[in-house]
């Protein structure tokens, strides 16, 4: 028996059907698989008060924060002593340190956070002096600000605490959480940058962070 045009057409098009249905079903089946897998390896995560205890601390008196870039870690140290690293995530772009506003990338340097925010859209906020004065110095150098402009980064950066945001180094840097869509970043078990270059973690890793950490609290970015 032949199969007419519009017999054949709806063949094809169910068949099509079909395919999108199996294709879709595929992706919901390896998205689930990736956020199990995700799920399992943060079970597996050390506490940081178990940490502490590990390392022979029962409180960190001298927090560091240690952020690495290659390896997408923040560790917090008691003082040179290593605690526990964290998974982070950075700025869109990871191919230069960050120099001006608007280029979504991570600073690279020596910070204090200047600023702790407990209520913020992602979840908290501990804002970093970026720009500092090395990056201000670099800036007026490389004759990208005024004199003028150094002279107010450098005002803020030993009178104010935060530096304010630069028209062209950019500003309002820091370490946050995630926010609405937690459950989702944090249970991927690889890294996906998508900050303005601020440093993002789990809500969760960072109300242990928030536990230990204060405003002075030095943060090296590297």
């Amino acid at each position: 028996m032949k199969i007419g045009p519009v017999n054949a057409a709806d063949y094809l098009n169910k068949e099509v059907l079909k395919n999108i249905i199996y294709l879709t079903l595929a992706i919901i089946l390896f998205f689930f698989g990736i956020l199990v897998y995700g799920i399992i390896l943060n079970l597996r995560e050390v506490p940081l008060s178990e940490a502490m205890l590990k390392a022979g601390f029962t409180e960190i008196k001298n927090p560091k924060l240690i952020v690495d870039r290659r390896n997408y870690t923040l560790g917090v140290y008691e003082d040179s002593v290593l605690i526990k690293n964290y998974k982070v995530s950075f700025g869109k772009s990871l191919i230069e340190p960050k120099t001006r506003a608007e280029d979504k990338a991570t600073p690279v340097g020596v910070y204090k956070i200047c600023k702790i925010f407990l209520n913020h859209r992602y979840h908290k906020y501990f804002q970093i002096n970026y720009p500092n004065l090395e990056d201000g110095a670099n800036a007026l150098r490389r004759g990208w600000i005024s004199q003028k402009e150094f002279n107010e980064i450098k005002f803020q950066f030993y009178y104010e605490g935060c530096t304010k945001y630069n028209r062209l180094l950019g500003g309002d840097i820091g370490i946050h959480g995630i926010g609405e869509l937690n459950y989702i970043f944090k249970n991927l078990p690889f890294v996906f940058n998508w900050t303005n270059g601020s440093i993002a973690m789990s809500d969760e890793n960072i109300d242990e962070i928030h536990s230990v950490i204060r405003e002075g609290t030095e943060v090296v970015i590297k």
